[in-house]
Formats: structure tokens, sequence, C-alpha cells
């Protein structure tokens, strides 16, 4: 997809999801053990775009989890929550996940966790690093990776819409494609970063069941959309669910969803 009608989908998708999110705050009921997944995408001084968080709101939002006893953890170990191989997570916990690969990732949001114990799953899409202008390049990720902070996984090969491909193409040929964005991104991400990578960001947070048979053919164990609200035992392991941090999530909407969340997980 063509980088300016992905960023146009991306405005429309946050718009609507923040809704969700807020009316998520006021009406959902908490489960025994709910844990938010956080996503972002890119981070900077002055708000760019629709999915750009401000340095600024990030900071207060890692002091907040810091004052109030939240504790960021890996994305692995609500994933072996999940699936019963863990029988606990640490009170208050939540996950922090950042989409895409901009740049800003290596040159922002690095710099501001040194010295702070707080994992990061990021989620790529190959055909942007080193080659498009926003996106880090593969030394770039081969530090982070190296740092220890960060797991980096697959975000499809280059972040299609597949509701679009699927009206266009016929039912074999959009399988196969399907199949090549799975398979492309997964073999690109363990060839430049020799890290096995099992993990898959739905793009748009878009999926259903005929993707998600597909991304396990492909290897992929856990998937995770966009769909806002708390991951439980219940939920499909192949579409967890994360919460799209925006700009317009102030502290009191990130207060909301974590006290919903955490309420029956202390």
């Amino acid at each position: 997809m063509r980088r300016g009608a992905r960023r146009r989908a991306l405005a429309l998708l946050a718009g609507a999801l923040m809704g969700l999110t807020c009316a998520g705050i006021t009406n959902a009921a908490p489960a025994r053990h709910d844990v938010l997944i956080l996503v972002y995408h890119r981070f900077a001084e002055r708000v760019t775009d629709s999915t750009t968080v401000r340095t600024e709101t990030f900071e207060s939002q890692l002091r907040f989890f810091e004052e109030n006893g939240y504790r960021v953890v890996p994305l692995a170990d609500v994933i072996a929550w999940h699936a019963g191989r863990q029988d606990n997570l640490p009170p208050r916990a939540l996950v922090l996940s950042v989409d895409d690969g901009h740049r800003s990732v290596y040159e922002v949001l690095w710099p501001m966790l040194k010295g702070r114990s707080v994992p990061v799953t990021l989620f790529v899409y190959p055909s942007a690093i080193s080659n498009a202008s926003y996106a880090m390049t593969w030394d770039q990720l081969r530090a982070l990776a190296q740092s220890g902070s960060f797991d980096i996984e697959s975000h499809t090969e280059w972040h299609p819409n597949f509701k679009t491909e699927r009206a266009r193409l016929a039912p074999a040929d959009y399988r196969r494609f399907v199949h090549d964005q799975l398979r492309r991104s997964r073999d690109r991400i363990e060839a430049e970063l020799h890290r096995t990578v099992r993990l898959l960001a739905w793009p748009f947070g878009i999926y259903d069941t005929e993707l998600e048979a597909m991304a396990r053919d492909e290897g992929y164990t856990n998937g995770f959309s966009l769909d806002a609200k708390p991951v439980t035992p219940q939920s499909n392991a192949m579409a967890m669910p994360r919460y799209l941090m925006t700009q317009h999530c102030d502290m009191t909407c990130l207060r909301g969803m974590l006290r919903n969340a955490q309420t029956h997980h202390d």
C-alpha cells in the first residue's frame, strides 16, 4: 500500500479505535486476570500525524507506571500465561508494543528507555526497513535486538489491507498473496537478525478465521489485533487484543484503561 493511503487509513482507524477505547473505559467490566497490551507507532516532540505520541506524553506515561506500581513485562510472559505455561503475572502487569518500524523508535524511544527495565516488542514490515525514509535500518534493528530490551516480530512484508486484497484477487491468488506476505516477512527478519519470529501483528488490525489459519500454517503461534480490550485467558491466541495509543489518549484515558483492566488482577 502506498504510504499516503496507508497513513489515511491509519488516521481513520485511530479515530474509530479511540472512540472504542474511551467507551470501553466507561462500560467494560474487568475480567479476573486482565492484562493491557498497548501499541504505539511513532514518537516525536510534536504531533506530525494521527499515530504520533509526543515524547512528553510518553515520558509522563512511563512515570505514571513507575509511581503507581505498574510493571511492564515481556510480551512472551503474557503469551505463556495465556497458554497456561505460566501461572501468574506480576500485579499490574502490562505490555508495550510498537508497530511499523518507524525510525523514531531508534532515535527517540530507545534513548528514553535506557536505564529503565522496560521490554518492548516491535512489529515491523521488512519492505520499509533500510528502504523507506521514515523507517529504521537493519543495522538499527540489530542494535535494538542486541540491547536485550527489544523483541522484533512480524507485521507482514509490506503492511497490506487484507480486506482490499481479498476483494480484488481471485480466492486462490488471495491465499497465495497472504502466505507470501507472512512467509517473506518472517524469513527476512530471521535472516537479518538471526532470531526466531513467531508473532504477527495484523495490519490495520484486520483478521478473520481464514487469515488465522494461514498464519498458523506459516508457523506463527500468536497474532495481535487492535480490538481495544484487555487480554484475558479466554482471548483468541491468534488475535490478542491491543489498545492503540495516540496523542488523544491523555492521562485520564490511560488511567481509566489501567483501572478497568487491573482491578481484579491486584
